[in-house]
């Protein structure tokens, strides 16, 4: 979050501090961005993993503080909710083996938290949404007991006054409201990074914009929500809705959500998506650092810009802008759609598709964008969370008349070549980027993916109970399933 948050009351002085300071990161930033060399490196990937505690039975298990402390892995971080934990897996230089490696750190990583689990009676549960919660394991007793999290709560109401109001459309139809911000924490993702240099960032932006409602599609895992059947990718409409700042009913214009989609395709580059963040969003926590960043700047040094970094942490776009001050600082841009689980090698598959996607893609997008007006680009990208291998998307061609709606099913098929010599093209060996990417192919051939198993098995599973029961049995299989490693669509059907 770019500062350590210790504290969760602020001043009106604090908040006036704060705007000055983001002020002098912005300009700070567009001098970090004319160096020559800035930025430069190696592309790499790098991801983070949400997932759920919960006990024997499937139910939520509030114990993440404890397993903090029995844990020496400085990887597992605390989340939002205290049934939620988030490891941060090592940078990989993206060739040769990059996936692999990420697999198998994902397996080590899921094996050890489980271990860590079972010595409290339960286990860990990989899955965008765990369908097993119930709304009273959602009240504001859910929240990390963590000044950054009542920060970000205290921040949100401070700004909204009324309580959040969730209504999503599905199979079924949920309507319900939440006081707390915790609801959030129903949702589990796996956030993949993707270091670019800033010459290439607005490009690489636009391809992710555009591709990402493929790897929703093809990767959705969460269905269910408070035991109603709702969209493929539930967490999109959820996350949208359960951190909504806006005040409800306001007179003034309808301002924009802090989950956007997005703005507009990016012209110039990442200074431009953080000024943006600036301009757009009142800051929700106001804590300013001792460094001033326009004479760290003026030292030759590289300024750590922590107050526009956490301010960026709290505009929570599906594709967002990230600054780091290591090595001289970089810039990545991180890809926030993919849902956890099913497996590990599903998430490498997953992520394998989007990163090819994305440098594949971008090469040509200044050839499309002209041709899909960026609406349509958002239009995408909540039809494929809510249809998921059922979506028809509107999708550019260079010949006229564009766009044209396409099944997401042929779409996904037309990219898979075009993925994996993004993959090949970067340093990727062909055998490794031919390997994930036909894990996306099978997948796609049995049309089968973590939301359409759970949506199955749950189906049976009514045949003979009531949906709450039918609901538990249903996660109890998945997490069998999960634990043997098999990529989903080899999953008992």
């Amino acid at each position: 979050m770019g500062l350590s948050i210790d504290r969760d009351d602020f001043s009106a002085a604090d908040f006036e501090q704060f705007a000055q300071r983001l002020q002098q990161c912005l300009r700070a930033l567009r001098a970090l961005l004319a160096r020559p060399g800035f930025g430069a490196g190696e592309t790499s990937i790098g991801a983070e993993l949400e997932v759920t505690v919960v006990d024997s039975q499937g139910m939520p298990m509030p114990l993440n503080r404890r397993l903090l402390a029995d844990s020496l892995d400085p990887q597992l971080q605390l989340e939002i909710d205290r049934f939620n934990l988030e490891y941060n897996l090592t940078p990989i230089e993206l060739r040769e083996h990059p996936f692999s490696q990420l697999q198998n750190e994902l397996e080590q990583a899921m094996a050890a938290i489980d271990t860590a689990v079972a010595a409290h009676g339960g286990r860990v549960a990989v899955i965008g949404i765990l369908p097993t919660l119930r709304q009273r394991d959602l009240g504001a007793d859910a929240l990390t007991d963590l000044p950054r999290y009542r920060a970000l709560a205290a921040g949100v109401r401070r700004l909204r006054q009324a309580p959040f109001q969730i209504n999503i459309s599905g199979h079924d139809h949920l309507v319900t409201t939440s006081d707390s911000v915790a609801l959030e924490g129903a949702n589990t993702s796996l956030q993949i990074h993707l270091r670019v240099e800033p010459e290439r960032f607005a490009d690489t932006f636009n391809a992710a914009q555009l591709v990402t409602p493929l790897a929703v599609a093809i990767g959705a895992n969460s269905p269910i929500f408070l035991g109603h059947r709702l969209w493929d990718e539930t967490r999109i409409a959820l996350f949208k809705q359960a951190v909504d700042s806006r005040t409800p009913g306001a007179v003034e214009w309808r301002r924009a959500a802090r989950v956007p989609f997005g703005h507009g395709w990016a012209r110039q580059g990442a200074y431009e998506l953080f000024a943006e963040s600036v301009a757009l969003f009142p800051p929700l926590i106001p804590l300013s650092g001792a460094e001033n960043p326009v004479s760290a700047l003026q030292r030759g040094a590289t300024p750590s810009l922590p107050e526009l970094r956490l301010h960026q942490s709290t505009i929570w776009q599906w594709n967002r802008a990230i600054f780091d001050p290591i090595d001289g600082g970089h810039l990545r841009l991180e890809m926030r759609a993919l849902p956890a689980g099913p497996s590990a090698v599903d998430m490498a598959a997953n992520a394998a598709f989007l990163v090819g996607l994305v440098l594949g893609m971008r090469e040509r997008i200044n050839d499309l964008i002209p041709a899909l007006p960026f609406q349509y680009a958002e239009y995408n990208f909540y039809r494929a969370a809510q249809n998921g291998l059922d979506a028809q998307l509107l999708w550019p061609t260079l010949q006229p008349i564009s766009p044209r709606e396409r099944s997401v099913r042929d779409l996904i098929a037309e990219m898979l070549p075009l993925a994996a010599a993004g993959l090949a093209a970067h340093g990727v060996a062909d055998a490794e980027a031919d390997r994930y990417v036909a894990l996306i192919g099978e997948r796609l051939n049995a049309q089968i993916n973590g939301a359409r198993w759970q949506r199955r098995t749950l189906a049976r599973l009514e045949q003979r109970n009531e949906r709450t029961e039918a609901i538990r049995l249903m996660l109890l299989a998945y997490l069998r399933h999960a634990a043997s490693g098999e990529a989903v669509h080899r999953w008992e059907r």
